[in-house]
């Protein structure tokens, strides 16, 4: 049997969840699809930093509330290791209220699951899409789930799981050679809701404020990382404090420890077909300055604009979202991209010209204001 839908969304991640509560909001008739087991499924802890831009979206559809720790960042202190030039981003200069949140994905992920729970959109879990074909107004997506295959057929097929089915489109990926170590860490001083970007020449530590801690994500060479995952917490504690010195007082205590592989993935071509893709599907970014899932979030947010506009079966839909998207995904994507060139080595002319561009930064209110609205709201801020 077929099943009709306005729109198929692959993949019930916040990205995705967010986008189908909102398309829920419109009325439309929406299938989620879920490769996760049982809601909730997250299995280590992972730190998320949102932006204040981020935050707006999720009171639009009114999950922000529910989400419980999120700690604010009022400031962001910029610095390199060794070097000279630094710079602090604020929410006063900024005139926001906070730049951002640090939040645990688990618990993003929770929340959004129970407000799909709470709006009645059900989600098919335990399943994965096999094939999509394509006619020049709707998608035939066949899902293989426990019980057998399953047709459905939409107006719209949007993939935000970056693991879906979509083998029609190119995907480029680039290997950092890095890995990032995330863990919960405890500090001699409180974190006063400042984070730090500290760069070094194997990659940047960033320490987020996080409940009464830090949220830490530690760059580095994979091999060191494997090293210090399994390094017990002296080991562990030492290793940062020389890294990161002691501009929060000494590091006194560390939670279970994860690495995680870092590339950058971005498909070229977001659309084909009656398919689009938003998200971890689109693009997959180094956690550096946290702009991938709050491009994400707004990939999801912009897609839902246009499809209030114009509705789901409009020819000129994916046209219209491409032209959308395309300034702050490039822009997102190379800004990203840049910094990890740039900061992660110990060339003495870079080092020099980066502590003169931070130091330079500091000094121009304006600059300063550029950059922060341009991480915090894209390239429509």
């Amino acid at each position: 049997m077929t099943e009709l839908y306005d729109v198929v969304v692959v993949g019930a991640g916040p990205v995705g969840a967010a986008f189908a509560l909102e398309l829920h909001a419109q009325a439309l008739k929406v299938a989620l699809i879920e490769a996760r087991e049982h809601a909730a499924q997250v299995d280590a802890f992972r730190p998320l930093a949102l932006s204040y831009g981020s935050r707006l979206i999720f009171e639009r559809l009114a999950v922000w509330p529910r989400l419980t720790p999120a700690t604010p960042i009022s400031c962001i202190h910029i610095s390199q290791r060794g070097r000279f030039g630094r710079t602090a981003l604020t929410a006063t200069e900024a005139r926001l209220p906070h730049l951002g949140y640090v939040v645990d994905y688990a618990g993003l992920v929770s929340t959004l699951d129970a407000a799909l729970t709470g709006a009645g959109l059900p989600v098919l879990r335990g399943a994965r899409v096999s094939t999509i074909a394509h006619d020049a107004t709707s998608a035939r997506v066949e899902v293989a789930t426990a019980e057998g295959l399953r047709d459905c057929v939409a107006s719209l097929v949007v993939i935000a799981d970056g693991g879906a089915h979509a083998s029609d489109v190119q995907v480029r990926t680039i290997d950092y050679r890095q890995s990032a170590v995330t863990a919960r860490v405890d500090t001699e001083l409180p974190h006063q809701n400042t984070a730090y970007e500290r760069f070094t020449p194997d990659g940047p530590i960033a320490l987020l404020p996080f409940d009464t801690g830090y949220a830490l994500v530690w760059t580095m060479r994979p091999e060191h990382a494997d090293e210090l995952v399994c390094a017990s917490a002296p080991v562990f504690l030492a290793r940062l404090q020389a890294c990161f010195g002691d501009r929060t007082g000494r590091f006194l205590a560390v939670g279970a420890r994860k690495a995680q592989h870092l590339t950058l993935r971005m498909a070229p071509d977001t659309t084909y077909g009656r398919a689009v893709l938003i998200g971890n599907a689109a693009q997959a970014l180094h956690p550096v300055a946290g702009q991938g899932f709050n491009i994400g979030l707004r990939d999801a947010w912009e897609l839902a604009i246009e499809i209030r506009r114009r509705g789901p079966r409009d020819e000129r839909l994916l046209e219209a979202y491409r032209a959308r998207r395309r300034f702050d995904r490039a822009g997102g994507i190379a800004f990203t991209d840049a910094l990890i060139r740039l900061f992660s080595n110990d060339l003495p002319p870079l080092a020099v010209a980066r502590g003169a561009a931070l130091t330079l930064l500091d000094c121009l209110p304006a600059a300063k204001n550029f950059v922060v609205r341009r991480m915090i709201f894209g390239t429509r801020g």
